[in-house]
Formats: C-alpha cells, structure tokens, sequence
C-alpha cells in the first residue's frame, strides 16, 4: 500500500521542512495546524479539539501519522497552558484508533523532559525543567500507558536549527550577527545540536524503518556527533563575513544581562529577551546525548556536516 503521511504542526519549523521533502517525493500527505495556511495544503485544526481533529484524519485515512503538532514555547506558568501538547496527544490517540489503515504514529516530544544537566540513563527517567516540558512527559506517558492497535514512536528532538528556523535557536545566529554574542569565558560546553534537514531525514527513515528497529521504542533526535559551541560561534560568525574574532566576557556580566531578560519576558509575556537566566545556563552546560547512537544504527549516516549546515543557515539568513 502507497503511503499517506499525515502532519500535525505542519506549519512549525520542523513541520515545513518534513512537508517539503515529502512533497518532493510526491508522496500522499495532508497537514494541519492550528493556523492553517492554505498555500501549501495545510488545514486550520485544534489538536484540543477531538470531533474535529478525527473528521480531519478520518478522510485522510494515513498509514502514518507524524504528530508536531504543540505549544512549544516556554513562558507558560501551568500545566493547562500547555493543553495542546496533553489533550492534543489524548485526543490524537483516540481518532488514529478507528483509522483502517493506520500502521505507525510518530510522537514528538523534547528534551526538555529532563533539566539540561540531567541526561537520562533511561527513558522512563524524568526531570522537566519547566510546565512545557511536563507537558511533554505527560504526553510520552499517555502513549507508553495506551493499549494501540498500530505501531508508535517516541522522538526526542534536541536543539533542532537551520533555515527557517525561528525563537530561540535563530537568537544565536543573529546575535552572533550583531556581533552581541560573547563568548563565556571559562566554559567551552559540547551540545548535541540536530540540523534540520538531517532531522527531517532521520524522521523519514523512522517512517520507513522496520517495525522490529522502531515500534515501542523512544529516539533522540539530532547530529549524533556533538558541536563544540564555542567553534560553532566562531564559524558563524566567519560566515557572515565578520572582521576580528568574538570576544570572552566574564560569567557575572552576563548573568546580569539574563536577569535583564527575565525580566522583559516577565512583564511581556512573551519569550523574545535574546538572553535569560535559562537560556544561559543552556549555553554553559554540556549537553550530549550518547543515546542518538541508538537513532544512527537506524537511520544511517547523516547527509549534511554542522559547517555545511552552518553555510546554508548564514545564506537564508542573509536573504531573509
């Protein structure tokens, strides 16, 4: 049987560029988010809404599901302001089980179920650091605990970048552009960083994937080699054509500038401070995954390196 690929947060940075390839591949697919944008086939639907998501499915009648669809931000305070990521996923589940043709449903979720300085030695071990993550362990939860008639997966996507991208990732490249990015000095963290069109082809190996590698099983998400933060700066910032070299500036300088931050996010409700508390601590602490080991001895090696990834986020940036 030909496969259909439905897409929920098609609109999303990940979910354009998995549309794309599968629009390349002149595969059967039909997207949706919350903001439909008709250009490009996607259709307006509430995860939150279970009758109209499961009219949505029911006349696409996939063989896979390929579920982004999410609040992804971090500046809710509860578990309710987060109902997309935990209702979303209840009622997903509940539509895809009367779906005839329904083989496999890939669930995204983050890896922000764990604090950034608690990578986990196994996939039941959780530690979010904030509402969206736990938002995210409550959806990983609800598919290990279901009874489903069709296979499942668990991706993890790590810090996912490149062209298209948006808040948080792009602050980098654009601080780096500014020439406000500095380097920390005395940190020289290691991050398991995924480039988005390696991701998207490791999503469409997961598609493709056997049943016996993937169902029940969970997979980080990213470049299974970790970048050197400080060497990934550098390389930006040689990219854009920058004269001189990105200057050290000491730790408590820029913890004060991320309260700063905090602060405008706090009293703007929104996450647009390009430094915070949080985001800082993500830039000094180490971050690698052993686990995406696991997702290589699935899908292979990876098509594109960090600096020719790297090159092609500058170009779009340039152009955009």
């Amino acid at each position: 049987m030909k496969e259909a690929v439905a897409i929920t947060g098609a609109s999303g940075f990940l979910g354009k560029n998995l549309l794309s390839v599968i629009d390349a591949l002149k595969m059967t697919r039909f997207a949706s988010d919350k903001i439909g944008e008709p250009s490009t086939g996607v259709e307006s639907v509430d995860l939150t809404q279970r009758s109209d998501l499961k009219s949505w499915l029911d006349r696409g009648s996939p063989t896979v599901i390929v579920h982004l669809g999410a609040r992804t931000d971090l500046v809710g305070r509860t578990l309710e302001d987060y109902a997309a990521n935990t209702v979303g996923v209840e009622n997903l589940l509940s539509a895809a089980r009367s779906l005839p043709n329904l083989r496999r449903v890939i669930f995204a979720s983050s890896r922000m179920v764990c604090r950034i300085d608690d990578i986990p030695t196994s996939y039941e071990h959780y530690s979010p650091p904030n509402p969206y993550g736990a938002s995210k362990v409550q959806g990983e939860r609800l598919v290990k605990s279901a009874d489903l008639p069709f296979e499942w997966v668990i991706v993890r996507p790590t810090s996912i970048w490149g062209p298209g991208f948006g808040i948080p990732y792009r602050n980098f490249f654009d601080q780096v552009r500014k020439r406000r990015y500095f380097h920390q000095a005395g940190y020289n963290p290691l991050k398991s960083f995924g480039y988005v069109e390696n991701t998207v082809f490791q999503l469409m190996k997961l598609i493709e994937a056997p049943a016996q590698q993937v169902n029940r099983h969970t997979f980080y998400l990213g470049d299974y080699a970790p970048i050197v933060v400080r060497q990934w700066a550098n390389e930006i910032h040689r990219a854009f054509g920058l004269p001189g070299k990105i200057i050290e500036v000491p730790i408590g300088v820029l913890r004060v500038s991320a309260k700063v931050g905090d602060v405008v996010n706090r009293i703007s409700g929104r996450d647009k401070a390009p430094l915070t508390t949080f985001r800082l601590q993500n830039l000094i602490t180490n971050m690698v995954y052993p686990q995406l080991s696991e997702l290589e001895a699935v899908t292979g090696p990876l098509p594109f390196g960090w600096r020719e990834g790297t090159a092609k986020t500058v170009e779009w940036l340039k152009s955009a």
